[in-house]
Protein backbone atom coordinates (compact mmCIF):
# COMPACT_ATOMS: atom_id res chain seq x y z
CA UNK A 1 0.00 0.00 0.00
CA UNK A 2 1.34 3.70 -0.94
CA UNK A 3 1.12 6.27 1.93
CA UNK A 4 1.17 10.00 1.39
CA UNK A 5 3.53 12.28 3.69
CA UNK A 6 4.87 15.61 3.66
CA UNK A 7 8.51 15.92 3.90
CA UNK A 8 9.12 17.42 6.51
CA UNK A 9 11.16 15.03 9.10
CA UNK A 10 8.70 14.98 11.75
CA UNK A 11 5.80 14.59 9.13
CA UNK A 12 8.51 11.34 7.88
CA UNK A 13 8.50 10.07 11.39
CA UNK A 14 5.14 10.29 11.97
CA UNK A 15 4.42 7.97 8.89
CA UNK A 16 7.48 5.79 10.03
CA UNK A 17 5.30 5.20 13.39
CA UNK A 18 2.36 4.27 11.44
CA UNK A 19 4.14 1.90 9.35
CA UNK A 20 5.62 0.02 12.49
CA UNK A 21 1.79 -0.51 13.46
CA UNK A 22 0.95 -2.08 10.45
CA UNK A 23 4.21 -4.15 9.60
CA UNK A 24 3.32 -6.92 12.35
CA UNK A 25 -0.28 -7.15 10.42
CA UNK A 26 1.33 -7.98 7.11
CA UNK A 27 0.96 -4.85 5.82
CA UNK A 28 3.55 -3.93 3.67
CA UNK A 29 3.47 -0.14 2.60
CA UNK A 30 6.24 2.14 0.56
CA UNK A 31 5.82 6.28 1.04
CA UNK A 32 4.95 8.77 -1.30
CA UNK A 33 5.71 12.30 -0.49
CA UNK A 34 3.53 15.43 -1.46
CA UNK A 35 4.27 18.91 -0.97
CA UNK A 36 1.29 21.30 0.48
CA UNK A 37 0.67 24.66 -0.09
CA UNK A 38 1.47 25.06 3.69
CA UNK A 39 5.26 23.95 3.08
CA UNK A 40 5.73 25.75 0.03
CA UNK A 41 4.47 29.48 1.21
CA UNK A 42 6.80 29.42 4.36
CA UNK A 43 6.72 33.17 4.02
CA UNK A 44 3.41 33.88 5.13
CA UNK A 45 1.48 33.02 8.40
CA UNK A 46 -1.03 30.43 8.48
CA UNK A 47 -3.82 32.70 8.57
CA UNK A 48 -2.52 34.74 5.45
CA UNK A 49 -2.90 31.33 3.58
CA UNK A 50 -5.79 31.10 1.28
CA UNK A 51 -7.88 28.75 1.91
CA UNK A 52 -8.22 25.75 4.70
CA UNK A 53 -5.98 22.35 5.35
CA UNK A 54 -3.28 24.14 3.70
CA UNK A 55 -1.21 21.04 4.96
CA UNK A 56 -3.51 18.19 3.33
CA UNK A 57 -5.38 19.47 0.45
CA UNK A 58 -2.83 18.37 -2.05
CA UNK A 59 -2.72 14.61 -0.17
CA UNK A 60 -6.25 14.75 -0.39
CA UNK A 61 -6.53 15.28 -4.09
CA UNK A 62 -3.78 12.71 -4.43
CA UNK A 63 -5.51 10.04 -2.69
CA UNK A 64 -8.78 11.07 -4.25
CA UNK A 65 -7.43 10.43 -7.87
CA UNK A 66 -5.85 7.01 -6.38
CA UNK A 67 -1.80 7.95 -6.77
CA UNK A 68 -1.98 7.01 -2.71
CA UNK A 69 -3.62 4.60 -0.49
CA UNK A 70 -3.27 6.05 2.95
CA UNK A 71 -2.19 9.24 4.20
CA UNK A 72 -0.82 9.94 7.87
CA UNK A 73 -1.25 13.62 9.70
CA UNK A 74 -0.96 15.49 12.43
CA UNK A 75 -5.08 15.23 13.33
CA UNK A 76 -4.95 18.66 14.39
CA UNK A 77 -4.06 19.83 10.50
CA UNK A 78 -7.24 18.25 9.28
CA UNK A 79 -10.17 20.82 8.50
CA UNK A 80 -13.14 20.01 10.11
CA UNK A 81 -14.91 19.64 6.56
CA UNK A 82 -13.72 16.79 4.52
CA UNK A 83 -14.22 15.29 1.56
CA UNK A 84 -17.25 12.84 1.75
CA UNK A 85 -15.41 9.66 -0.10
CA UNK A 86 -12.43 10.04 2.88
CA UNK A 87 -12.53 8.88 6.30
CA UNK A 88 -10.03 9.09 9.10
CA UNK A 89 -9.55 5.27 9.73
CA UNK A 90 -7.39 5.53 12.56
CA UNK A 91 -6.85 7.59 15.26
CA UNK A 92 -3.48 6.70 17.27
CA UNK A 93 -3.13 6.58 20.65
CA UNK A 94 -2.40 10.20 21.58
CA UNK A 95 1.06 11.60 22.68
CA UNK A 96 1.45 14.55 24.69
CA UNK A 97 -1.11 17.53 24.14
CA UNK A 98 0.88 20.41 25.89
CA UNK A 99 2.82 23.05 24.57
CA UNK A 100 6.18 23.63 25.66
CA UNK A 101 8.36 26.47 25.69
CA UNK A 102 11.81 26.54 24.37
CA UNK A 103 14.51 28.99 25.28
CA UNK A 104 18.12 29.44 24.64
CA UNK A 105 18.66 28.88 28.47
CA UNK A 106 16.03 26.90 29.38
CA UNK A 107 13.79 29.71 30.82
CA UNK A 108 10.83 29.62 31.96
CA UNK A 109 8.04 31.50 30.66
CA UNK A 110 8.21 33.23 33.79
CA UNK A 111 11.22 33.68 33.57
CA UNK A 112 11.91 35.54 30.78
CA UNK A 113 12.80 39.05 30.56
CA UNK A 114 10.55 41.88 29.86
CA UNK A 115 9.30 42.18 26.31
CA UNK A 116 11.32 39.19 25.19
CA UNK A 117 10.46 37.83 21.87
CA UNK A 118 8.94 34.54 21.43
CA UNK A 119 8.08 33.03 18.46
CA UNK A 120 4.89 30.92 17.40
CA UNK A 121 2.78 30.69 13.88
CA UNK A 122 -0.03 30.12 16.21
CA UNK A 123 -3.39 32.64 17.19
CA UNK A 124 -4.29 30.51 19.95
CA UNK A 125 -0.56 30.34 21.06
CA UNK A 126 -0.24 34.09 20.48
CA UNK A 127 -3.42 34.75 22.16
CA UNK A 128 -2.20 32.90 25.72
CA UNK A 129 0.67 34.25 25.65
CA UNK A 130 -0.39 38.25 25.62
CA UNK A 131 -2.92 36.95 28.00
CA UNK A 132 0.14 34.88 30.31
CA UNK A 133 2.69 37.96 29.63
CA UNK A 134 1.38 41.25 27.90
CA UNK A 135 5.00 42.57 27.69
CA UNK A 136 6.23 39.88 25.37
CA UNK A 137 6.93 40.33 21.85
CA UNK A 138 5.09 37.63 20.34
CA UNK A 139 6.48 37.03 16.39
CA UNK A 140 5.56 34.89 13.75
CA UNK A 141 7.42 31.99 12.99
CA UNK A 142 7.07 29.29 10.38
CA UNK A 143 9.00 26.45 9.18
CA UNK A 144 9.70 22.96 10.21
CA UNK A 145 10.95 21.91 13.39
CA UNK A 146 14.80 22.31 13.10
CA UNK A 147 14.18 25.84 11.16
CA UNK A 148 12.34 26.68 14.12
CA UNK A 149 14.84 25.36 16.55
CA UNK A 150 17.61 26.98 14.53
CA UNK A 151 16.10 30.05 14.27
CA UNK A 152 15.86 30.18 18.41
CA UNK A 153 19.52 29.26 18.49
CA UNK A 154 20.76 31.89 16.13
CA UNK A 155 19.09 34.57 18.34
CA UNK A 156 16.20 35.52 16.10
CA UNK A 157 13.87 34.65 19.17
CA UNK A 158 14.21 34.47 22.64
CA UNK A 159 11.63 31.31 22.84
CA UNK A 160 9.51 29.66 20.65
CA UNK A 161 6.44 27.57 21.66
CA UNK A 162 6.08 23.97 20.32
CA UNK A 163 3.92 20.69 20.72
CA UNK A 164 5.35 18.82 23.31
CA UNK A 165 4.70 15.45 20.94
CA UNK A 166 6.69 16.80 18.23
CA UNK A 167 10.12 17.07 20.35
CA UNK A 168 9.27 13.60 21.47
CA UNK A 169 8.39 12.00 18.80
CA UNK A 170 12.03 13.27 16.73
CA UNK A 171 14.10 12.22 20.32
CA UNK A 172 15.04 15.30 20.68
CA UNK A 173 15.92 16.01 24.52
CA UNK A 174 15.57 19.27 25.00
CA UNK A 175 15.69 21.52 28.00
CA UNK A 176 12.43 22.65 28.16
CA UNK A 177 9.46 24.05 29.72
CA UNK A 178 5.86 22.70 29.96
CA UNK A 179 3.31 25.10 29.70
CA UNK A 180 0.57 24.34 32.41
CA UNK A 181 -2.62 23.21 30.32
CA UNK A 182 -5.32 24.64 32.32
CA UNK A 183 -3.38 28.26 31.48
CA UNK A 184 -2.36 26.78 27.96
CA UNK A 185 -5.16 24.64 26.66
CA UNK A 186 -3.88 23.06 24.03
CA UNK A 187 -5.31 23.26 20.03
CA UNK A 188 -8.15 20.36 19.13
CA UNK A 189 -6.54 17.06 18.14
CA UNK A 190 -3.15 18.20 19.67
CA UNK A 191 -0.28 15.67 19.97
CA UNK A 192 -2.59 13.04 18.11
CA UNK A 193 -1.67 11.15 14.65
CA UNK A 194 -4.01 10.27 11.88
CA UNK A 195 -4.43 7.59 9.30
CA UNK A 196 -6.90 8.67 6.17
CA UNK A 197 -8.02 6.09 3.66
CA UNK A 198 -11.12 6.15 1.53
CA UNK A 199 -14.25 4.57 2.86
CA UNK A 200 -14.77 1.13 1.67
CA UNK A 201 -11.07 0.02 0.46
CA UNK A 202 -8.46 -2.49 2.01
CA UNK A 203 -6.61 0.31 3.45
CA UNK A 204 -9.61 1.86 5.53
CA UNK A 205 -9.69 -2.00 6.80
CA UNK A 206 -6.12 -2.61 7.89
CA UNK A 207 -5.75 0.81 8.96
CA UNK A 208 -8.65 0.39 11.80
CA UNK A 209 -6.77 -2.38 13.64
CA UNK A 210 -4.63 0.32 14.82
CA UNK A 211 -7.56 2.66 16.15
CA UNK A 212 -6.77 3.81 19.50
CA UNK A 213 -10.71 3.90 20.92
CA UNK A 214 -10.36 6.39 24.09
CA UNK A 215 -8.02 8.48 21.98
CA UNK A 216 -10.89 8.26 18.76
CA UNK A 217 -13.71 9.45 21.39
CA UNK A 218 -11.13 12.70 23.11
CA UNK A 219 -10.92 13.76 19.81
CA UNK A 220 -14.41 13.41 18.37
CA UNK A 221 -15.65 15.55 21.20
CA UNK A 222 -12.76 18.04 20.59
CA UNK A 223 -13.51 18.67 16.66
CA UNK A 224 -17.30 18.80 17.23
CA UNK A 225 -16.91 21.57 19.53
CA UNK A 226 -14.73 23.32 16.60
CA UNK A 227 -17.03 22.63 13.85
CA UNK A 228 -19.49 24.27 16.14
CA UNK A 229 -17.77 27.12 17.13
CA UNK A 230 -15.72 27.35 13.17
CA UNK A 231 -13.59 30.38 12.16
CA UNK A 232 -10.26 27.90 11.58
CA UNK A 233 -7.14 28.88 12.28
CA UNK A 234 -7.48 32.41 12.23
CA UNK A 235 -9.65 32.29 15.60
CA UNK A 236 -7.42 31.82 18.58
CA UNK A 237 -9.69 28.62 20.65
CA UNK A 238 -8.54 26.42 22.45
CA UNK A 239 -9.62 22.33 23.39
CA UNK A 240 -8.98 19.55 25.08
CA UNK A 241 -11.04 16.54 26.23
CA UNK A 242 -9.89 13.94 28.56
CA UNK A 243 -11.34 10.44 28.56
CA UNK A 244 -11.69 9.38 32.55
CA UNK A 245 -13.88 6.73 34.16
CA UNK A 246 -16.41 6.34 31.24
CA UNK A 247 -16.55 10.48 31.22
CA UNK A 248 -14.66 13.43 29.49
CA UNK A 249 -13.03 16.72 31.23
CA UNK A 250 -13.19 19.04 28.28
CA UNK A 251 -11.74 22.44 28.68
CA UNK A 252 -12.82 24.85 25.82
CA UNK A 253 -11.93 28.28 25.62
CA UNK A 254 -11.91 31.29 22.50
CA UNK A 255 -9.66 33.93 23.31
CA UNK A 256 -9.72 37.76 21.60
CA UNK A 257 -6.09 38.37 19.79
CA UNK A 258 -5.17 40.46 22.45
CA UNK A 259 -5.56 37.39 24.85
CA UNK A 260 -7.43 40.27 27.27
CA UNK A 261 -10.85 38.84 26.94
CA UNK A 262 -11.66 35.03 26.53
CA UNK A 263 -14.95 32.98 27.30
CA UNK A 264 -14.07 29.39 28.91
CA UNK A 265 -15.88 26.49 29.97
CA UNK A 266 -14.74 23.65 31.71
CA UNK A 267 -17.29 20.73 31.87
CA UNK A 268 -17.78 16.98 32.25
CA UNK A 269 -19.37 14.64 29.21
CA UNK A 270 -20.99 11.67 30.30
CA UNK A 271 -19.87 9.00 27.42
CA UNK A 272 -23.21 6.73 27.85
CA UNK A 273 -24.96 8.24 25.30
CA UNK A 274 -24.59 11.40 23.26
CA UNK A 275 -21.86 12.62 23.60
CA UNK A 276 -20.99 14.46 20.50
CA UNK A 277 -24.63 16.35 21.45
CA UNK A 278 -22.75 17.14 24.61
CA UNK A 279 -20.13 18.64 23.14
CA UNK A 280 -21.97 20.63 20.22
CA UNK A 281 -23.67 22.14 23.18
CA UNK A 282 -20.90 23.10 25.07
CA UNK A 283 -19.58 24.68 21.53
CA UNK A 284 -23.15 26.10 21.31
CA UNK A 285 -23.02 28.15 24.80
CA UNK A 286 -19.47 28.98 23.93
CA UNK A 287 -21.03 31.26 21.29
CA UNK A 288 -23.54 32.55 23.38
CA UNK A 289 -21.17 33.77 25.80
CA UNK A 290 -19.39 35.63 23.51
CA UNK A 291 -17.24 33.53 21.71
CA UNK A 292 -19.50 34.58 18.77
CA UNK A 293 -17.83 38.33 18.76
CA UNK A 294 -14.65 37.26 19.20
CA UNK A 295 -15.04 34.75 16.31
CA UNK A 296 -16.67 37.72 14.37
CA UNK A 297 -13.60 40.16 15.55
CA UNK A 298 -10.99 37.67 14.12
CA UNK A 299 -12.73 37.21 10.63
CA UNK A 300 -13.22 40.80 10.45
CA UNK A 301 -9.87 41.22 11.46
CA UNK A 302 -7.75 38.70 8.85
CA UNK A 303 -11.00 37.87 6.55
CA UNK A 304 -12.78 34.76 5.85
CA UNK A 305 -9.75 32.36 4.65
Amino acid sequence: MIIGSRGSPLALRQTEIVRERLRPLGVETEVVLVKTSGDVFLDKPLHQLSGVGVFVAEIDEHMLSGKIDLAVHSMKDLPTKRPGELTVSAVLRRDSPADVLVSRDGLSLDELREGAIVGTSSMRRTAQLRRSRPDLQVSSLRGNLQTRLRKLSQGDYDAIVLAEAGLQRMGLKLDYARLDKESFVPSANQGTIVVVSKIGTKAEMHSKSIDDVPTRTETMIERKILETVGGGCIVPIAIHADVIDGAARVLAEVLSMDGKRFVRLDEKISLEDGYLDQAEDIGRRLMEMGGRELVLEAVKAFGAR
